[in-house]
């Protein structure tokens, strides 16, 4: 059965011009050249995005309290075994202005996540990629953002396997093969980034999205594609 969400419509109008700040700030765009950033992962290593320029690196923005995310971890997970040994670079990036680096390293451990997760409370490389949900997955071709959106079109997870798109996984495939990302953009799906709030920027909805019964309080965009 397919459940039906719901949200005020003063919290539509807010997300709405949440993920038009965000999307105005951005500068990465697919086709071009990903920004580079650095910043200190859970336990206290450094990463620069451009140590990677001669791999393949993947993005995705976390969120341990949101439940799309959580979801979203064993799947994540295969795809990083799958394809650590042939050079992939996965970095998970925090941009929820709340959350504390030890809270990551008890995640990782829990769910047994094996790549780093980045630290950006200030969520400045988040604003800088436009990322609006978690999760939402980019893909960098040595230096080359090639893709950029949803993890699958499987949100709620009950598509037939024959009917599911990773589109993650297509990514990957084509460019380890010196091909065309089949589809390099698509609308993702999720919880909204929990930002900090600037003055340019207006939050996202307060209440932190604790899973209930598996499901987020706000309305995610649903999977289409």
């Amino acid at each position: 059965m397919q459940t039906t969400w719901t949200m005020t419509g003063a919290m539509a109008v807010l997300l709405t011009f949440t993920a038009a700040a965000v999307a105005q700030d951005a500068a990465a765009k697919v086709g071009e050249p990903a920004p580079d950033f650095t910043l200190l992962d859970a336990t206290g290593t450094k990463h620069t995005l451009s140590q990677y320029k001669n791999n393949v690196v993947v993005l995705e923005w976390v969120n341990q309290e949101c439940p799309w995310s959580v979801k979203a971890v064993p799947v994540v997970n295969d795809l990083h075994k799958k394809y650590k040994d042939k050079g992939v670079i996965w970095l998970g990036v925090e941009s929820t202005h709340w959350r504390k680096a030890e809270e990551n390293v008890r995640y990782a451990q829990e769910k047994e996540i094996a790549f780093p997760i980045l630290m950006d409370n200030d969520g400045t490389v988040g604003r800088l990629y436009g990322a609006k949900t978690t999760p939402h997955m980019y893909v960098i071709n040595k230096g080359k953002l090639v893709y950029a959106g949803a993890l699958n079109n499987n949100q709620h997870g009950d598509k037939k396997d024959a009917d599911v798109r990773n589109y993650v996984d297509e990514a990957l495939t084509a460019v380890l093969a010196g091909k065309d990302v089949p589809l390099a953009e698509t609308k993702p799906w999720g919880c909204s980034v929990k930002y900090k709030e600037s003055k340019s920027t207006p939050a996202a909805e307060t209440p932190k999205d604790k899973p209930e019964s598996g499901r987020s309080k706000e309305t995610p965009a649903d999977d289409k594609n």
